[in-house]
């Protein structure tokens, strides 16, 4: 997802460790661990080449990831590096045209807060509301989306280590939209047929000037 300065800046998480036959314990909630771990595990970090709708590489689906090992954690960096330079507050590996289930995040205004959700799944969601969303990959524009305000999601961290976290608002609506991605699904599908044509249309008129 884009920046979005017109969305609230107060999120509402929490991260639990798992039970002790899920998970030994959690090391993600610490946003300096993430980032010294990912760059201890990655010295150089590389911009990748963000899909934009219609690209039918968006439609597929990511497969879960076998391991969490270097390669993962290097993906993850170029995401938060990429992501970061869009700039952005969310971006899923479907988007770079790597189809495994690795999503990104930062909500915070000083971009140091990194999110790592991988293999998400989100176990819990209610309080359904509208809220105005933007995609990356349909740069310039914007629409209401209807989802839950309130979300319980399980994933993997950049260690490997599975948490549980609780979100809401901007935060959980977020994740909704990143996981759509892992799914082959983009925002612009809540929209009418109409207007998502006239979407497609005018983003490839934005392609070709800018060829």
């Amino acid at each position: 997802m884009p920046v979005q300065p017109q969305c609230p800046n107060v999120l509402v998480c929490s991260i639990h460790p798992l039970p002790h036959d899920l998970a030994t314990t959690v090391t993600y909630n610490s946003a300096s661990s993430v980032t010294n771990q990912l760059q201890s595990n990655s010295p150089s970090m590389a911009l990748l080449k963000i899909l934009e709708f219609p690209d039918p590489r968006l439609r597929t689906k990511a497969k879960p990831v076998a391991e969490v090992n270097d390669d993962i954690r290097s993906l993850v960096n170029n995401m938060f590096e990429t992501m970061y330079a869009a700039p952005g507050i969310g971006l899923a590996a479907t988007q770079v045209d790597v189809h495994q289930q690795v999503i990104v995040m930062d909500l915070s205004e000083d971009k140091n807060e990194p999110l790592v959700f991988i293999n998400p799944d989100i176990v819990e969601k209610n309080e359904i509301d509208v809220m105005q969303e933007g995609c990356l990959s349909v740069p310039d524009i914007f629409a209401d989306v209807k989802r839950a305000h309130h979300i319980t999601v399980r994933a993997l961290d950049v260690n490997g280590e599975p948490f549980e976290l609780e979100a809401r608002d901007l935060l959980a609506v977020c994740i909704q939209h990143e996981m759509d991605h892992l799914a082959g699904k983009l925002f612009v599908d809540y929209l009418s047929p109409l207007k998502r044509e006239m979407v497609k249309k005018k983003l490839l008129k934005r392609k070709k000037r800018k060829a």
